[in-house]
């Protein structure tokens, strides 16, 4: 048994990242070069990313230190707090017990921020002016404009149009920060122009607001690209939590049994899962780990593990992971930052060796899990939290079925002050869920790239 210590302060916030590439039984598959189909180097990510975050993105090392800077300004909001949900417990009569780390007390409401500060940071230590990005409900993009204003960092965002549309005060919040922020697809870039010639009425997509911010960064030589999931160094950066988490638990004499976090791009639920999965792997305490998804955009349920592009119009390298095809352009759900056709390659790659296991959930059961929580704890979750709350709801409700006591831990990852219209939708019965046939998946899956 390789047992370790994670490194914490006095008040138990983390001093390094948590790296699960360490401690995988099987390396996860190399990114590759669409042109050539051999793995990338460092000169290939070049111009998307400083030189530290893509040394961060191939290490192996356990334990990354956090920089100085970057945990002075962590320490505004870490560590988060982890909650007992007692009441919650009641209302459910449930012999569970149910725990929530609560990412919503950063200044930008969500877990985002643990990896935008150190991005702006790499990004302004390498001399970089502007960087340019895409968001989907806009936690991302507050969360980077937050850093670059702490930086002094011009950001630039492309927000996918429907929820440019469906949340205005995320909008509102990003360009208080500063930012410049453009619905996506847009006539800004080649990109969304030929989306828009194809589909004037796209509604958008991660993947077509991920090429339009790849486009615009590559152009200037003092802008780079800053993503806010999926890639390794984002999910490192988000480790925090879950080493916090479990500090925490041992100080209540505690640990999960089953750990939960909804997943869009994969990192808040990398954040919470991997160091116990971490331990789990260096053959400490086995936990059970869902990854919860939308039944509207059924990546890990209904896709395939295949290599794919990151973006709709073929910039990015390749990645293995599970993906419903980079055309795929998910219905307008108000969880806008779990609409993206694919799935981080590490947490793929855990999913398929087995431990992880995907959860779908349709819109409707995460909105009345969101208030069933709300009016018990007190706090209004993110439509993308919903669909942990959901889970966990799930779980405490098999427990009761089974008369058996179980400890559940799951990321609350962000509040959803926000995105109140998406709740008034809710409770005036104008929300409706979505789900897509095999036939459906199978089509947008045809258009893979070829892989050897």
């Amino acid at each position: 048994m390789d047992t370790i210590k994670y490194q914490l302060d006095e008040s138990a916030m983390p001093t390094a990242w948590y790296n699960i590439a360490a401690d995988l039984p099987i390396p996860a598959p190399a990114v590759l070069h669409p042109g050539t189909m051999q793995p990338v180097g460092p000169a290939d990510l070049a111009p998307l990313f400083p030189m530290a975050l893509i040394l961060q993105e191939v290490s192996t090392e356990r334990l990354i230190e956090i920089p100085d800077e970057v945990q002075s300004i962590y320490r505004q909001w870490r560590p988060t707090p982890l909650y007992r949900a007692r009441r919650l417990e009641q209302a459910l009569d449930t012999p569970a017990k149910i725990y929530y780390k609560y990412e919503g007390v950063s200044p930008a409401g969500s877990h985002k921020p643990n990896t935008a500060v150190a991005q702006a940071y790499y990004n302004k230590q390498a001399g970089v002016k502007r960087l340019v990005t895409e968001t989907g409900a806009g936690q991302w993009g507050s969360s980077l404009a937050f850093a670059g204003a702490l930086f002094g960092l011009e950001v630039l965002v492309y927000m996918v149009k429907v929820s440019y549309h469906q949340k205005p005060y995320r909008r509102a919040l990003m360009e208080t920060y500063g930012a410049r922020v453009v619905a996506s697809p847009s006539e800004e870039t080649a990109s969304g122009r030929a989306i828009l010639a194809e589909h004037p009425d796209s509604t958008g997509s991660l993947g077509i607001a991920i090429s339009e911010a790849v486009e615009v960064a590559v152009q200037r030589e003092d802008s780079k690209y800053a993503l806010g999931s999926v890639l390794n160094h984002v999910l490192l950066h988000q480790t925090v939590i879950g080493q916090e988490a479990i500090a925490q638990l041992a100080m209540a004499g505690d640990y999960p049994d089953v750990v939960i976090g909804c997943a869009g791009g994969g990192s808040n639920f990398a954040g919470i899962a991997f160091p116990f999965l971490g331990a789990q792997l260096r053959g400490e305490r086995k936990v059970r780990v869902l990854a919860v998804e939308p039944a509207a955009c059924p990546t890990m349920t209904k896709g395939k593990f295949a290599y794919d592009f990151g973006d709709t119009a073929h910039l990015t390298p390749l990645t293995k992971m599970y993906t419903l095809g980079s055309s795929f352009v998910p219905s307008g759900i108000h969880a806008g930052g779990l609409r993206y056709h694919g799935m981080a390659p590490m947490v793929s790659h855990l999913v398929n060796l087995g431990y992880v296991e995907p959860v779908a959930i349709q819109q409707l059961e995460t909105f009345a899990a969101g208030l069933r929580f709300a009016r018990a704890e007190g706090i209004i979750p993110a439509p993308e939290a919903n669909h942990a709350v959901a889970c966990a709801l799930r779980e405490a409700q098999r427990c009761k079925e089974e008369g058996v006591s179980k400890t559940i831990l799951f990321n609350l990852s962000g509040h959803g002050h926000f995105d109140m219209t998406a709740y008034t939708d809710y409770q005036a019965g104008k929300l409706k869920d979505f789900e897509y046939s095999d036939e459906e998946v199978a089509l947008a899956l045809a258009g893979l790239p070829s892989v050897g």
